[in-house]
């Protein structure tokens, strides 16, 4: 069978007994290799799993799933995810190709942005939809993803939003000319995303949210060196929390005072932090 597996959010011992065991006896081993990453290299991950692994690009995912699937009738393949499986829609496409092909199969989940979020305090049960920020370009600056953020905005509901990574992606140019050249690796900041947010924000005018309006920056969630800050837009989009992965929430209108007691340990700066929530959520 097809066997989805999730791998948490970290390192290589983030993976389940469960899940380990079924790698260990698989056939085949495929890693995902671009919807996120762990914090450790391909080699790490090998020598804790006790056999290689087959990276799996975008290109072979999407296009490709056959290979992936060949074989899985009659012997047990593996498909490793940062994450939970059902942390992006290409797992489940590949499930429902697995389906029709008459594949079974099923999934190990494991830890994900989605509820890990929570150690910023915020209660998960505040949260709205969840939406995606990607690199913006000189002549490509999308902003459906704003009319969700308001939505959410509206009915005081905060927004998590998961930051572009770009990997083994051509550009633009050698896609034109169809060469199978890559850009190295990048991999979108919380900093970066505020100051795009801010950036839609001055193009739409609509008031979802403004300089002033304050979020959370969360890096390498999950890891030894975590990384939390709270602070206005403005504040975020000149900070550094280190090396990826990165996410960043945007504080809902429902925000409580044990979330403000809870994310106030975070604040880029205090003051800042308590006449901002004051101004926005009333004094505590």
């Amino acid at each position: 069978m097809l066997v989805v597996v999730g791998l948490g959010l970290a390192d290589e011992t983030d993976i389940t007994v469960k899940g380990l065991n079924v790698v260990k006896a698989a056939s085949r081993v495929y890693l995902e290799a671009y919807t996120s990453i762990l914090l450790v290299d391909k080699d790490k991950l090998e020598s804790y799993y006790g056999r290689p692994l087959i990276l799996a690009d975008r290109e072979m995912v999407e296009s490709s799933s056959d290979e992936i699937l060949a074989g899985a009738a009659t012997d047990d393949v593996v498909f490793l995810v940062v994450g939970d499986p059902f942390g992006a829609t290409t797992h489940t496409d590949l499930l429902l190709r697995a389906r029709e092909l008459k594949i079974p199969a099923k999934t190990i989940h494991n830890a994900s942005i989605m509820s890990a979020v929570g150690a910023t305090g915020l209660q998960l049960y505040n949260f709205g939809q969840t939406v995606s920020m990607v690199f913006f370009t000189e002549t490509w600056k999308p902003s459906s993803f704003y009319d969700r953020i308001k939505e959410n905005r509206q009915i005081g509901l905060h927004t998590l939003m998961l930051l572009d990574i770009k990997v083994k992606e051509p550009s633009l140019e050698n896609l034109a000319r169809g060469r199978k050249i890559y850009e190295p690796p990048r991999y979108m900041t919380a900093g970066q995303c505020a100051a795009q947010m801010l950036e839609i924000e001055e193009d739409r005018g609509e008031g979802a949210y403004g300089p002033d309006s304050l979020a959370v920056g969360v890096a390498r969630l999950g890891s030894d060196d975590q990384r939390m800050a709270a602070g206005t837009l403005k504040q975020m989009s000149e900070s550094d929390l280190g090396p990826p992965l990165h996410s960043l929430v945007l504080l809902g209108r429902r925000a409580h005072d044990l979330e403000r007691d809870y994310i106030r340990e975070y604040a880029v700066d205090e003051k800042t932090f308590d006449k901002c929530w004051e101004e926005q959520y009333g004094k505590q």
